[in-house]
Parts: C-alpha cells; sequence; structure tokens
C-alpha cells in the first residue's frame, strides 16, 4: 500500500462527481485522520477497478505545494482489498468511490509518515490535501481509456508545441537581426550559422560524433560548457570537473532534437552555432536555474571527431 501513498501523494483533484449525493460527511481512519465529503459517490469500486483521481495539498499557509492538475495525466489507482493499509491516507485512496470529492486535513507526519515529511514542511504542520475522483473504470477497459487519455493530451501538447514555435521564430529572427548573423533555418525550425567548414567524414545518424560546446540562453547567460576557458571566462569554473569533448550517437534521440538535427549538417572540424527554439530543445520543462520553461537555446559546438 505505500506504493500507493506515493503514487497518491506524487499528484491532486477537486472535480464535484455527476450522480452523487449531496452531503458533509465526517469520517475518521483508524489512526485518527480526519476527513470530510463535499460530494460523496453512491457506488463502491469493484475489486479490480482502477480509480481515476486529482488531488491538491495545501499547507498550513494555505499554499499549494502539490498538485495532479501540473502533471500531463490524472493519476490512478487499482483497488485491491488484499493490498495491506499502513496508514490512514492508505485507507483513504483505497476506499474512493466514483463522484467523491474529500477534504483530508492532518498533521504532516500523519499523512507522509514518519520520515517522509518533505523537508519544507514541519511534521506537526497542518496540511490539507482535496482529492476529486475523475472517473472509475473497469479493469478490462482501463488500457483504452487511458490510451484515449494520452492521445488527447499528445495532440494538445503538439498544439501548444506548434504556437510555442512560432513565438521563438520571432525571438530568434529578432537575435540573428541584432547580431549581424548568417543563418539559415531548417523546416524544424531549427536555425544554425556554419562558422567554418569542416574537411573530415559528415556526420551522419547512428554516427558517434565528438563534440566541444558552449551553451547559454537568449541573453547570453551560460548554463553549461565543455570548454575551460569559456567556464573560466564566464565565471563557471568547477574545480575537479573535466573539461572536453563530449561523445554522442548522433540522431538517435540521445540529446535534444535541436542537437540531433543539428550534428548531422557539420563534418569533423566544423564550427557551428545552433539557435533552438523551445519544442527542439526542453519545451516547457525547466532544466535549471538559467533554463526555465520554454527556454530558447544557443550552442556554439565544434565537431572534433566523427566515429562511422
Amino acid at each position: 500500500m505505500k506504493n500507493i501513498t506515493k503514487l497518491a501523494l506524487s499528484v491532486l483533484v477537486l472535480l464535484l462527481g455527476i450522480g452523487v449525493s449531496s452531503c458533509k460527511k465526517t469520517e475518521t481512519t483508524s489512526d485518527g485522520i480526519e476527513y470530510t465529503y463535499i460530494k460523496e459517490g453512491r457506488d463502491a469500486v469493484k475489486e479490480g477497478d482502477y480509480v481515476i483521481y486529482h488531488f491538491e495539498a495545501k499547507n498550513a499557509k494555505d499554499s499549494l505545494f502539490l498538485s495532479s492538475y501540473s502533471q500531463p495525466l490524472p493519476p490512478y489507482l487499482q483497488k485491491n482489498a488484499s493490498m495491506p493499509t499502513s496508514s490512514g491516507i492508505d485507507e483513504i485512496f483505497l476506499n474512493l468511490k466514483k463522484g467523491d470529492s474529500i477534504v483530508v486535513k492532518a498533521p504532516a507526519e500523519k499523512i507522509f509518515g514518519v520520515g517522509g515529511v518533505p523537508p519544507f514542511l514541519s511534521s506537526e504542520e497542518n496540511i490539507m490535501i482535496t482529492i476529486g475522483v475523475l472517473n472509475v473504470i473497469e479493469e478490462e477497459l482501463f488500457q483504452d481509456y487511458y490510451n484515449d487519455l494520452m492521445a488527447a493530451e499528445q495532440e494538445k501538447q503538439a498544439k501548444k508545441a506548434e504556437n510555442q514555435l512560432a513565438t521563438d521564430i520571432e525571438l530568434i529572427e529578432k537575435y540573428i537581426a541584432e547580431n549581424n548573423l548568417n543563418a539559415s533555418r531548417t523546416e524544424s525550425g531549427l536555425f544554425y550559422v556554419i562558422q567554418k567548414e569542416g574537411s573530415g567524414p559528415e556526420v551522419e545518424k547512428g554516427n558517434t560524433a565528438s563534440v566541444d560546446y558552449t551553451g547559454y540562453v537568449l541573453d547570453g547567460t551560460l548554463f553549461d560548457t565543455s570548454v575551460e576557458e569559456a567556464a573560466r571566462k564566464n565565471g563557471t569554473f568547477q574545480e575537479g570537473r573535466s573539461y572536453e569533448p563530449i561523445s554522442i550517437e548522433v540522431g538517435v534521440g540521445r540529446v535534444i532534437k535541436g542537437w540531433d538535427e543539428g550534428l548531422q549538417l557539420l563534418r569533423k572540424g566544423s564550427e557551428a552555432k545552433f539557435i533552438i527554439p523551445s519544442p527542439l530543445a526542453y519545451g516547457p520543462n525547466q532544466r535549471s536555474e538559467v533554463i526555465v520553461p520554454n527556454s530558447i537555446l544557443v550552442f556554439d559546438v565544434v565537431v572534433t571527431d566523427v566515429v562511422k
């Protein structure tokens, strides 16, 4: 049941169910956690059925710190009456019904267990979790149901990426003009400048390329480099780090799309600049303090070797 708890607390929901009875009933788990039904569903979940839900968690200051709404897909669990419960929160999730909308209020230690409280919470701090059941799906129908959810989410993300690409291209074209760059563009939206043509073998899909690089965001802030001189110049040098070209198997998804595509435009000895729109980089994901969601990335690269 610990796995259920981890899954349940990794993502959160307030959904008012349909076909539910209107009530505000408070109950208590075996270890003293109180929870209140904002809406209570009528029918218990059958063994093997999947419960799709959402949840949100707030701290004592009413600040949101966990939410399943930030995830691409809602979390779920499968009803298994034989699975032992180790806490009251396990009991609550295991007994969810279609249409349930529940508010849980308890000290953090009761929710997360001894030793499991996140460092930004105190053990005694009262937190509030709102749980809402989105749907209950029979076991034999679950895979098709979830595949449909995934397909809908992928379509939504593709549309967002398309819109973001248009925005990024405008910013990149402005950057190119301001920096007097003679850049070319691929169909995907990658911009590149070949500053020195290499004379060695071409980089092709499946080849291993050795590449020196310096990466920065559009405002010029450096976030990583394999070149010691660049690191020292920008104040990011790390003692003990080995500054040398990295080896990449090209075209097989080991690096961001902009690199996979851009490297195949080069040869051994080529020096180039890649200006990569966010959908070809890390998209809406934050990778570091510098690489925030939808960051356009700029890389100065040198192909030092190509192994066929």
